[in-house]
């Protein structure tokens, strides 16, 4: 079994074949995907998926960064709400975008606070989105780590220092995705420096294909290939990358 632990399976990229693609997924060996939350909006569509595919598909909470305006704490309040009717895996997607717009950058720092308390308080991981703002997360969690905190660094993209001091936190793992296949990343080479027992694979479909889907629409059944790299990259055989990796999300979000 492999796992997919970061995917958009509710993304309107799917309208036109969602269960589809999770059919495929599931088809490949891609038996459990985890799908972190945006917004308000992508809730409902994340429900009806795990719903539809219980044994299949796990639902997180949380505000993405890129979605953290004027109206943050509204949002993370309805967001504290759901949270406490139902279980979820994890607090996510949550973290600091700075690619985009450094408008709202102490907004993003703050809910990112709030939500990583949440995760203590409930006992369960986040998952972290850091886009041109390491620093800015470090600042953060450096305040806020503990031995109740754990999670992961999704699309991870840093280098060997940044894999020192995400290991230094002791309770964080790295999501490895498509970027791993790609020709002019730098990727391969940092992924030496990082213990195999902190490696999970993802997809963040619909975005960042592997080769040879570059460009196109990603899916979760595309994991494999993720996962073929990395096995090439740690001259490790496939089910050997498969079984840890796949120990090693369980052991994340079902402790």
């Amino acid at each position: 079994m492999f796992i997919d632990t970061h995917t958009h399976l509710y993304s309107e990229q799917f309208n036109e074949d969602r269960t589809e693609m999770i059919q495929r997924a599931i088809a490949a060996g891609v038996e459990r995907m985890y799908m972190p939350n945006i917004d308000l909006n992508s809730v409902e569509g994340m429900h009806a998926l795990e719903q539809q595919f219980p044994n299949n598909c796990f639902a997180m909470m949380g505000l993405h960064p890129c979605s953290v305006d004027a109206n943050w704490e509204l949002v993370l309040a309805k967001m504290k709400l759901l949270l406490e009717k139902r279980p979820y895996v994890a607090v996510g997607e949550i973290g600091i975008d700075l690619y985009w717009d450094k408008t709202f950058v102490e907004e993003q720092k703050e809910a990112f606070r709030t939500q990583i308390n949440w995760a203590k308080e409930l006992q369960i991981p986040i998952v972290i989105h850091a886009r041109d703002s390491f620093p800015e997360i470090y600042e953060v969690l450096d305040q806020e780590n503990d031995e109740r905190l754990r999670g992961i660094f999704h699309c991870f993209t840093g280098n060997e220092q940044d894999v020192k001091k995400i290991l230094d936190y002791n309770g964080f793992l790295f999501g490895i995705g498509g970027v791993v296949t790609y020709k002019k990343s730098d990727l391969p080479e940092t992924l030496r420096h990082i213990p195999l027992e902190k490696i999970l694979l993802e997809t963040d479909a619909p975005y960042l294909a592997p080769t040879p889907f570059r460009g196109k629409r990603n899916e979760s059944s595309y994991v494999i290939h993720t996962a073929e790299k990395i096995a090439e990259i740690l001259e490790l055989p496939l089910s050997k990358l498969q079984e840890v990796t796949t120990q090693n999300a369980m052991d994340l979000f079902h402790p």
